[in-house]
């Protein structure tokens, strides 16, 4: 049994109220969480392994779309770090296959993607953080602690107005979408086209209001702001060619 005295350390701190300290092999908390990293490049899997590995269990990597539901599955991860553009398989597509047999895994997609509906599309799809790839090496570590803890993670590089709407719901409950109706879709293949208001007006037999009504319907429903983005945004879709 200690005498009174060495129950204390030379600073006259008790001993049971010192934190614990980690020496070599022992592992942190943050150590214990199970990554599992998607991504088709192998020169990006080897970065960002290299980059969590000294605070995280790297359990596995996957380069195939085909692979990542058995791989999930075989390695129960806690986290699963997910390329959004897969070849085979969206990034979409499968985290809600992920979500599905795995509820509990935490899923960061991790992407060059900005645009607003397609940060709607992940996390209507279930998951819980998007990490810019121009941003990753700065981010990733952040994202993980954050879904981990049950927190939501945006790359801070989105556009303020859409990390607004994704942050707080009620916001814009409703989300971005490109579920556009049949009028919006004609008007985006004319302003795409390059057609002025005016002339949209005149070849629909609509007033210009009506146009400049459909146009910001649109605009907020994509999560744009300008002509120019409505126009990539419709090239993007195959909604019309130059």
């Amino acid at each position: 049994m200690k005498r009174p005295e060495e129950l204390y350390d030379d600073r006259g701190v008790p001993e049971q109220s010192r934190p614990a300290e980690f020496g070599p092999g022992s592992v942190t908390p943050m150590q214990t969480a199970r990554v599992l990293l998607v991504d088709d490049h192998p020169l990006v899997l080897e970065s960002i392994r290299q980059l969590l590995e000294p605070y995280f269990t790297i359990v596995g990597t996957v380069q195939d779309a085909g692979d990542i539901i058995g791989k999930a599955v075989e390695c129960r991860p806690d986290v699963i770090l997910l390329d959004a553009c897969m070849p085979g398989m969206s990034g979409f597509a499968a985290t809600k296959a992920l979500k599905k047999l795995l509820p509990s895994v935490k899923i960061v997609l991790v992407t060059m993607l900005t645009e607003a509906i397609s940060i709607s599309e992940a996390f209507r799809s279930g998951a819980s953080g998007y990490v810019l790839k121009q941003s990753a090496s700065d981010e990733l570590r952040a994202a993980i602690d954050s879904v981990l803890a049950n927190k939501r993670f945006l790359s801070t590089k989105i556009d303020p107005e859409v990390r607004e709407a994704m942050e707080h719901e009620w916001f814009r409950p409703e989300g971005f979408s490109s579920d556009l109706t049949a009028r919006q879709r004609e008007i985006l293949v004319l302003l795409a086209d390059g057609r002025s208001t005016k002339l949209i007006a005149q070849e629909l037999k609509i007033s210009m209001k009506t146009v400049e009504f459909h146009k910001a319907n649109i605009t907020r429903k994509l999560g744009v702001h300008t002509t120019s983005d409505l126009i990539k945004f419709a090239l993007a879709q195959g909604i019309t060619s130059l």
